[in-house]
């Protein structure tokens, strides 16, 4: 599975919005997931003309699929702090 195919996957139908960044079924991580894609074809625009994409996750622990916008996605401990979105 290509996160970045423009064709999404059939699970994707399925998923529900997840209030924070984990599963919505079973709270596992996103780096637990199965499989992820990422609706990169709509981004939405916010505050200082950002982008965001949804990112769609399959859980490799519950099988629940669920989606974040990826604003919400928390800071990598691989990421500079000068480069973390405000």
């Amino acid at each position: 599975m290509d996160a970045f195919s423009p064709v999404p996957p059939q699970w994707v139908v399925r998923a529900s919005h997840a209030l924070g960044f984990c599963c919505s079924g079973c709270g596992a991580a996103s780096r637990q997931a199965e499989a992820v894609w990422i609706n990169r074809s709509a981004p939405v625009y916010r505050d200082g003309q950002r982008r965001q994409w949804q990112e769609f996750y399959l859980c490799g622990q519950c099988q629940t699929a669920w989606w974040a916008w990826s604003s919400d996605r928390p800071p990598s401990c691989f990421t500079k702090p000068e480069y973390q979105d405000p």
